[in-house]
């Protein structure tokens, strides 16, 4: 179904509220490759930020907010990227009421696009987010020789001692399934099991650099080869991705941890 969305397609912005251009992918056509069905091996969600909302108040003067979206990980759907920028932008010259108005018709419509109970919130308030770190240890300098940049589980290696540990890599880079542009992102890995070794976790991240899919997908692919590979009994798996077309996608997955911060990095 992929091939019917706007990505890769020339687009016609329209400045009046129109739900119609939104676009809905179903989770099962990745899910299938990985062979998940229903009962999930994790819980999760996606978070999507847009910072370029825009729309006309009761007097015609233009209103701004920034849009956290929070799709659960349970949804039918993802929502596909260009169309929500092309969504969001239909509000820019249609009046609302009020800011609740506005949160109202975004909340009816993403929900009934990904099938789920999904929870927005706009933020009018001026000034900037403040860039934050994530949790634990950087792996991007240990001793590690990238050679392979295809998706190759066998690279992922544990043993010894079983620990609680966060790690995190900025050198995330997959590509777009349909246009085949960059996604450059930061990804966490927080588990307790036995020690995962660094080097061959540094080089499974690398081995992303010329795979096609997308956020979403990707964090999961990167769950189920972790927990098959490593063993561990708690895992957690959190991409932070750069934004594009003033929207960023943070999918989160995770079988012991709810909720995750929404935390902006220094990219981001």
């Amino acid at each position: 179904m992929t091939h019917e969305s706007p990505l890769g397609k020339t687009a016609t912005y329209s400045g009046q509220y129109d739900p119609g251009l939104l676009f809905a992918i179903p989770r099962a056509e990745s899910r299938g490759t990985l062979g998940l069905g229903n009962d999930l091996p994790f819980n999760g969600c996606d978070i999507w930020n847009a910072w370029e909302l825009t729309w006309l108040g009761p007097n015609g003067v233009p209103q701004i907010a920034t849009a956290e979206i929070r799709v659960p990980a349970s949804s039918g759907n993802i929502i596909e990227s260009k169309s929500l920028k092309l969504y969001l932008n239909s509000f820019s010259m249609t009046e609302f009421a009020s800011t609740d108005d506005v949160k109202a018709a975004i909340q009816n419509d993403l929900g009934q696009l990904t099938d789920s109970d999904l929870n927005i919130a706009l933020t009018t308030a001026t000034g900037e987010s403040p860039v934050e770190e994530f949790a634990g240890q950087c792996i991007d300098s240990v001793d590690a020789k990238c050679t392979v940049y295809t998706v190759d589980a066998s690279l992922l290696r544990s043993g010894g001692d079983v620990i609680s540990q966060s790690l995190h890599s900025h050198l995330l880079r997959s590509l777009c399934p349909v246009t085949n542009q960059p996604d450059i992102g930061s990804v966490l890995i927080s588990y307790q099991g036995p020690r995962i070794d660094q080097a061959g976790l540094l080089q499974y991240i690398v081995s992303y650099r010329n795979h096609n899919d997308f956020h979403e997908a990707c964090v999961e692919r990167m769950f189920v080869d972790i927990l098959e590979r490593c063993g561990p009994e708690k895992l957690t798996v959190y991409a932070r991705y750069q934004r594009r077309g003033g929207i960023d996608i943070n999918p989160f997955r995770s079988n012991f941890e709810s909720n995750p911060a929404n935390i902006r990095l220094w990219r981001q």
